[in-house]
């Protein structure tokens, strides 16, 4: 390099530049790192001197790949082998105005990214030994197939290449590689065109003459580091044939209390200084008071454990006892049979409930005989003043092991259980508890799910006596106002869906269904005819969807769930009255 440029103002160094290729062939100097590092310390006046810009890219490139030659320009007497990269870098401000941690790193052969941990280091300390502004320079870079396109050419100038002065069969250029894409854009540029007409079939012909591949010039151009025209750099970025490489770096110059001599605080107030007294000369690292502690490694509990929590507390202080639901295997007569639900009904079909495999079906000595026949009288011929459903009940059917499709399953055993006892005792129960239905998966539904139910039984209860605990129970929900229309199930005879109005939406919305368990259910069992059950139930996940603000339940459980949603949820407090 002429070292008459060391004198040149930005313009002439400019032109110097733009005159010569410092890409292919440059022979790199010492010469080159002392030209940086006067150009870099001012770099605002070189703001409109692409040449320069790209000169000063192109050198930062080497020191990055640290070809620069470091043995030659890093003989500072101030610098020895055993001393620390902190004080390297004070020492070195002692001696100069200031210092281009990419440019020193690669002089003194330095690991850059040590370099700047040893910045931020002195940084941090009290007293402000330096000051350090980030840099940062952008510049493109080919990717893999911007690099092919230099070695090969473009798609379109390929396709165009290949299509001799009598034409090719569409069929045939389209077997090329990138066909699809070079085809479109050699057509947009205007240099193909096809005959659907022609006698062979469709045919593509040269539309010109002869082409020029524009692409792979720009390509050339920008890995030269030659400029490219901005609108240009933006198609060849949208084709993802360039991508935009930033370097960062920092100017160090000496702060406002600069001394070659660390003073680090202490951290701790040691036993030794207070005994020898030392303590009163050593300065000391202020504590913060208001920080935070580190956070504690811990579990999480999901939204729907919290909500689930809340629902549970609520029937414990209205006097309920909890259901054993741990059996997520149920068969086909409990989850059935038991309810009064017939054999041929849709929701016993594969459509809409999981059958298990191994073990296929639930043996009939563990089913209750005598209470099985009397159900199976009950829906073959009715009795207990129903006429029953009047088809031939096989025991297979029964006996066939299913995901329950609902913890209805759990009270059918439950009260069955109960009506065993030799006197007749009152209870409220409930479950809240995982069951599995067939669905179809989408923003609202999921093949599992929790169901909430609860259920009282006693004598002589009626419709009046479900809707006012129906009342009770959503008033510590914070829900007054609620509505009820008449509905059919299997199990209950009346049935009601309960719905409740929504100020946000200002509407009513079906939030549970509820009745009273049928006679062909409970007599059967055993359980006296003056005692009537009511029961009713509801989804865990729609309420917490709705406590939480989430709008898909695939994001609320399943592999899809945000890990930080879990974490950083809030604690669940219902409006409870």
């Amino acid at each position: 390099m002429d070292k008459t440029i060391f004198v040149m103002d930005p313009n002439d160094l400019n032109n110097y530049l733009s005159s010569r290729s410092y890409v292919s062939g440059y022979s790199y100097s010492y010469s080159d790192l002392t030209l940086y590092k006067k150009v870099s310390s001012s770099i605002h006046q070189y703001d409109k001197c692409t040449h320069v810009l790209r000169w000063i890219s192109h050198i930062r490139s080497f020191i990055m790949k640290d070809k620069c030659p470091s043995k030659e320009a890093s003989s500072k007497h101030f610098i020895t082998e055993d001393m620390s990269l902190d004080q390297v870098i004070l020492n070195t401000l002692s001696e100069q105005k200031e210092i281009d941690s990419l440019t020193f790193a690669a002089e003194n052969g330095f690991d850059h990214q040590k370099l700047v941990g040893a910045i931020k280091s002195l940084l941090s300390l009290p007293k402000e030994y330096i000051q350090a502004e980030q840099k940062q320079i952008s510049v493109w870079e080919l990717t893999d197939e911007g690099k092919s396109f230099v070695a090969n050419g473009s798609y379109e100038f390929v396709l165009y290449s290949a299509v001799t002065k009598d034409g090719i069969l569409q069929k045939d250029l389209m077997k090329m590689p990138n066909a699809k894409i070079g085809f479109s854009k050699a057509m947009t540029l205007g240099w193909l065109n096809i005959d659907k007409k022609h006698e062979n079939g469709p045919t593509v012909f040269r539309k010109v003459d002869s082409a020029t591949d524009v692409v792979k010039t720009m390509l050339e151009d920008i890995n030269n580091k030659k400029k490219v025209d901005e609108k240009k750099i933006q198609d060849l970025k949208k084709r993802k044939l360039i991508t935009p490489v930033v370097t960062k770096f920092y100017l160090v110059t000496k702060g406002t209390n600069f001394n070659t001599t660390i003073e680090r605080p202490e951290a701790d107030l040691t036993a030794d200084m207070l005994q020898d007294g030392s303590w009163k000369e050593k300065s000391f690292k202020e504590y913060n008071f208001q920080a935070k502690g580190a956070p504690i490694t811990s579990g999480y509990l999901h939204p729907l454990l919290k909500v689930r929590t809340e629902y549970r507390r609520i029937f414990l202080d209205m006097g309920f006892s909890e259901m054993p639901t741990n059996k997520f295997v149920e068969n086909g007569f409990w989850n059935f049979d038991a309810l009064f639900q017939p054999q041929q009904h849709p929701a016993r079909d594969a459509h809409d409930t999981f059958f298990i495999s191994d073990p296929e079906m639930t043996g009939a000595s563990k089913l209750p005989a005598d209470y099985l026949e009397r159900v199976k009288t009950t829906h073959e011929s009715g009795g207990y003043g129903s006429t029953g459903y009047n088809y031939d009940w096989k025991i297979s059917e029964a006996q066939k092991n299913i995901l329950r499709t609902h913890t209805t399953a759990v009270s059918a055993r439950m009260l069955y259980k109960l009506a065993q006892q030799k006197e007749f005792k009152p209870v409220k129960m409930f479950s809240i508890d995982r069951v599995f239905r067939n669905e179809t998966l989408d923003a609202t539904h999921l093949a599992e799910f929790h169901q909430i139910e609860g259920l009282v039984a006693d004598r002589n209860l009626t419709l009046g006596h479900l809707i006012g605990i129906l009342y009770a129970f959503f008033k510590k929900l914070g829900i007054e106002k609620l509505k009820f229309k008449p509905a059919y199930n299997p199990y209950t005879e009346p049935s009601m869906e309960i719905f409740s109005y929504h100020p946000g939406l200002k509407k009513w919305v079906e939030i549970g269904n509820s009745g009273m368990f049928r006679p062909e259910m409970l007599l059967p069992m055993g359980i006296p005819k003056d005692v009537n059950v009511i029961a009713w139930g509801l989804s865990l996940e729609r309420p917490t969807m709705i406590k939480y603000g989430i709008n898909n339940i695939r994001e609320l459980i399943g592999h899809k769930v945000n890990l930080n949603m879990v974490q950083e949820n809030p604690i669940c407090r219902l409006n409870k009255v």
